[in-house]
């Protein structure tokens, strides 16, 4: 069992070091290769939902019903190596683009391929799962440092230079290890679907929608969708402002974003006893609104720790919000829903949230495009009042009994 326990974990290190090869200075990557503007870079990182959307479709009605999980992972990661490969030579948006977006097709279904070869080979998944996810967030880390202090291609001049294409290199090459290595994983046969007409609705979650028929799960779900609409503006430019900011080591120092996930996912069964569900997750929407303050107002020099501290909020913005919010999912949607009512918080977030973040994010981007005193500042005092906003609606209008209970934790 300790074997494959090794097993799984590399597969998750492989996996993120993957993702978090490229993902993190891809708007960096498409300013200065590419030339691109906010409605492109936005367009670029919208993949990401597009490819939350199809990858439902793929690992519910494929994977998990007609094929071993592991060597679809294997197939997707392989085609994915050759992908990145050829993104690396890209020299221009309109043949970026579609190589980007057929890339994520590929890739969004892997991370629920990962966890399905992990659960089925676990014979205690809450005991055991935490330890092997952690993992990822270790190649995560491991890829943003060895980018800025062993390569050293977020530098302003190697960004200028257009160094940073050698981060689709390294991530094909990773994803060539991860594919062939998946085919040796442990066999993860299909389960047959016992309701084949059901199939469709159950891999997108849509099953679940009568769940929101509860008030408060329907009225968290909407705060979901807006909440993610202020996150997409870090995916999307956070790299590239610490960059044009001057930060030395800007994705190394961005890796303090997942070293905060880790510490405070430890304190998250702690908030959720003693403070409940409620004001968990508003400490967690709170904590956007004070990341964006404090990029708006720091800068490279005496209040570059406001920028650090902004990237360590991380930690409670995602794991305060996103897993305190699929706990409460869980506990909330009865056992008929339990998945389902996932894969339907999935497309909410990542899916339509995000999509619209995005968009949005281009469009505020193209509006304060000039190199004028203040661009970022004004960027980012728009995601920072959203969020408030939404963190004070959600604080009037939830009205959960449990919340102030130490049931709420369950």
């Amino acid at each position: 069992m300790r074997y494959v326990h090794q097993r799984l974990s590399l597969m998750m290190f492989l996996q993120f070091f993957v993702w978090g090869s490229w993902f993190v200075t891809l708007g960096a990557f498409m300013g200065a290769n590419l030339n691109a503007t906010g409605s492109e870079t936005a367009m670029a990182f919208s993949t990401q939902s597009w490819g939350a959307i199809i990858a439902p479709l793929l690992v519910g009605l494929v994977a998990d019903r007609y094929f071993n999980a592991e060597r679809v992972l294997g197939l997707l990661h392989l085609t994915g190596a050759g992908l990145m490969f050829l993104l690396s030579g890209a020299v221009d948006f309109e043949g970026f683009y579609p190589l980007l977006l057929a890339y994520m097709m590929c890739f969004m279904p892997t991370l629920a391929l990962v966890n399905s070869v992990a659960f089925r080979q676990l014979s205690d998944t809450a005991a055991e799962f935490g330890k092997i996810r952690l993992w990822g967030t270790i190649g995560w880390i491991v890829a943003g440092l060895m980018i800025s202090y062993a390569f050293s291609w977020d530098a302003q001049q190697a960004v200028a230079d257009g160094l940073l294409k050698n981060t689709f290199m390294m991530a094909g090459i990773v994803s060539l290890v991860l594919g062939v290595f998946s085919f040796t994983l442990p066999s993860t046969p299909p389960v047959p679907a016992s309701n084949e007409s059901a199939g469709v609705l159950q891999a997108l979650g849509l099953d679940a929608l009568s769940v929101l028929k509860d008030r408060n799960l329907a009225l968290f779900f909407v705060m979901s969708v807006l909440i993610c609409i202020p996150l997409a503006f870090y995916y999307q430019y956070a790299s590239p402002f610490l960059i044009e900011s001057g930060v030395a080591n800007p994705t190394g120092k961005m890796t303090l974003g997942q070293v905060s996930e880790v510490l405070f996912m430890l304190m998250l069964p702690v908030f959720l006893t003693r403070c409940g569900i409620k004001f968990t997750l508003l400490i967690g929407m709170f904590a956007w609104a004070l990341r964006y303050l404090l990029f708006a107002y720091g800068n490279a020099d005496e209040l570059v720790w406001m920028f650090i501290v902004g990237i360590a909020l991380h930690g409670i913005c995602y794991d305060f919000f996103f897993v305190a919010g699929q706990i409460y999912t869980d506990s909330k949607a009865g056992e008929q829903f339990k998945s389902s009512a996932q894969g339907l918080l999935t497309l909410a977030t990542y899916g339509l949230g995000m999509l619209i973040g995005f968009w949005a994010a281009g469009k505020i981007a193209d509006q304060y495009s000039s190199d004028s005193i203040g661009r970022w500042e004004t960027i980012w005092l728009y995601p920072a009042g959203f969020a408030l906003l939404v963190a004070i609606t959600f604080l009037l209008a939830f009205r959960d009994r449990s919340s102030n209970s130490k049931s709420a934790a369950l």
